[in-house]
């Protein structure tokens, strides 16, 4: 599992772009990139990685589903994702 100060992180990344979505659109569209430059850091949506949201694991993220590789096989396995099933041929 992550610590849970890198997850709180994360959470607090997704905050600042989505208060700044706006803002950063308009100062795109208009060239300023002297403007774009005074905004803090975390407000690009380049900064933030994706988690999975059971275990705030960083690699092996499958988007469809948003969980790590290792949680969607067990689940899988245990028939808790509807729809997919072991292959076996």
């Amino acid at each position: 599992m992550a610590k849970e100060s890198m997850k709180a992180r994360e959470v607090k990344r997704a905050k600042t772009v989505a208060k700044y979505a706006e803002k950063r659109a308009a100062l795109k569209a208009a060239g300023d990139y002297e403007g774009l430059q005074k905004l803090p850091k975390d407000a690009s949506p380049i900064r933030m990685h994706n988690r999975c949201k059971l275990t705030g694991r960083p690699k092996g993220y499958i988007r469809q589903f948003g969980i790590s590789r290792v949680k969607f096989r067990e689940m899988a396995n245990f028939g808790l994702i509807p729809g997919v099933k072991k292959a076996s041929w």
